[in-house]
C-alpha cells in the first residue's frame, strides 16, 4: 500500500483558485473524473483519505465521488449525513492504522489541502506526491507551500504532458533533506 496524493496547481504555484476551488475545476480541459490523468491514477487505489473540509461538499453532491472507495475522512467530528461506510477519525495515527487494518493491497488517495497532506508527511505515511501543473496564472488562492517545504524530501520518478497543457510531475516522498544551499550548485 502506497498513500499518494495528488492535486492541481497553477504555475504560479495555487493549490485553489481565488475563490478557493481546487485548481483543476479553473482548468477549460477539465472534465470530472476523467481528464488530467486521473482514470489513471485511481485504478490501482482502494481508498480514499481526506479531511473535513474537502469530504463535507460531497455530501450534498448529487453523485457520490468516491464510489469504488472506502473512505476515511480526518476529522473532530463526524459530520451530519455521512455514510455509514465512511471511516472518520480526529486522530491522524490512529486513522492511518485503520487505513493500513483495512487495506487489501491497493494504494490510498490521499485527497486534499496542504494542511491533510502535511499530517500524513508528518506520520512518515506519505510516500508519493503527484501534482498536475495547469497552464494557468492565478495570482491569489492557496499555496502548497508552507505546509509542505524545503525540508519535504522529495525524489523525481516522472513526468508527462497531458492533453491542454498541463504537466504532471511525480515524486517519491522520503527522508527530511537538509537545508538549501547557501550558494548555487555551479559555485559549491
Amino acid at each position: 500500500m502506497q498513500i499518494r496524493a495528488r492535486l492541481s496547481m497553477s504555475a504560479d504555484g495555487y493549490v485553489t483558485t481565488p475563490s478557493g476551488w481546487p485548481a483543476l475545476t479553473a482548468d477549460p480541459a477539465f472534465v470530472s473524473g476523467q481528464s488530467h490523468g486521473i482514470r489513471e491514477f485511481l485504478a490501482d487505489c482502494e481508498a480514499a483519505l481526506m479531511g473535513r473540509t474537502t469530504f463535507e461538499p460531497a455530501l450534498n453532491n448529487s453523485r457520490w465521488p468516491w464510489p469504488d472507495l472506502d473512505v476515511f475522512v480526518l476529522g473532530s467530528q463526524r459530520p451530519e449525513g455521512t455514510p455509514d461506510h465512511v471511516t472518520t477519525d480526529s486522530d491522524p495515527a490512529r486513522l492511518l492504522e485503520k487505513i493500513r487494518a483495512a487495506n487489501r493491497g491497493g494504494d490510498v488517495h490521499l485527497i486534499g489541502g496542504p494542511r491533510t497532506i502535511a499530517t500524513f508527511h508528518a506520520l512518515g505515511a506519505l510516500d508519493r506526491l503527484e501534482l498536475v501543473v495547469l497552464p494557468m496564472l492565478f495570482g491569489g488562492g492557496t499555496q502548497l507551500t508552507p505546509a509542505l517545504g524545503p525540508e519535504t524530501g522529495l525524489t523525481f520518478q516522472s513526468q508527462r504532458a497531458l492533453p491542454g497543457g498541463s504537466v504532471e510531475i511525480v515524486y517519491s516522498c522520503g527522508e527530511s533533506r537538509g537545508d538549501l544551499p547557501d550558494k548555487p550548485a555551479s559555485q559549491r
